[in-house]
């Protein structure tokens, strides 16, 4: 055989054995692209959800925590990750949908202090969404939440209250938490102002005034 056609020869089987090797080692660069995603700190994680954009988030990450979600709701039973994983199953993001699953790792986080799964709760019974609509147990959801000093969750119980639902016992107790909260932002402190107003129209003057010392008497 001809020299030259000898290297054509050799030079076509080591591009083929080259060519083998790249692709076995596809799916290994494939693995390491997929592991470049962490998984979220709890700041990052609050961040998330505080601003609506944790359901987004998991899909913009091309759904590869979906494992870890899990395992840090179901087994290690932190509060923010059984928000995060109730969500994923309650709107079927990256996961088949089902909402009594959901809507169950949301209590449970619920139970543990969260104010996030506590007010979610809230809205869900608020609106009607995936459960009936009972706005006096959308107040027992909020109110716990409301006490601990989370801002949203005090604009909703203030809403509630205005449209009568929940205890008038109570009016002056959210007044009061409301009023002397800290808005991060002027649109918050409005909302507030406008919320007070009308739950101030369903309480006597002496009370109002009283609701809005630093101190409740």
């Amino acid at each position: 055989m001809p020299m030259h056609r000898v290297t054509i020869v050799s030079l076509r089987i080591v591009m083929l054995r080259l060519s083998l090797v790249i692709f076995c080692f596809i799916p290994y660069l494939a693995v390491a692209e997929l592991a470049s995603v962490d998984i979220y700190s709890d700041e990052q994680l609050l961040t998330l959800i505080r601003t609506d954009r944790y359901l987004e988030q998991v899909q913009t990450d091309d759904c590869q925590l979906v494992q870890d979600i899990e395992a840090r709701a179901e087994i290690l039973k932190q509060p923010m990750y059984q928000f995060l994983w109730g969500e994923m199953l309650n709107h079927g993001v990256c996961v088949p949908k089902h909402a009594s699953r959901g809507m169950k790792q949301l209590q449970i986080a619920a139970e543990q202090g969260s104010a996030e799964a506590m007010l979610k709760l809230a809205e869900y019974y608020y609106h009607g969404k995936m459960v009936v609509k009972d706005k006096n147990r959308a107040v027992q959801y909020v109110m716990p939440a409301a006490a601990n000093g989370d801002v949203p969750a005090r604009l909703m119980l203030v809403r509630l209250f205005s449209e009568g639902y929940g205890s008038p016992v109570d009016y002056k107790l959210g007044y009061h938490w409301l009023y002397n909260s800290v808005f991060n932002d002027e649109a918050t402190q409005k909302q507030a102002t406008s919320l007070l107003q009308d739950l101030a129209a369903k309480m006597p003057a002496s009370i109002v005034e009283r609701a809005q010392q630093p101190q409740l008497h």
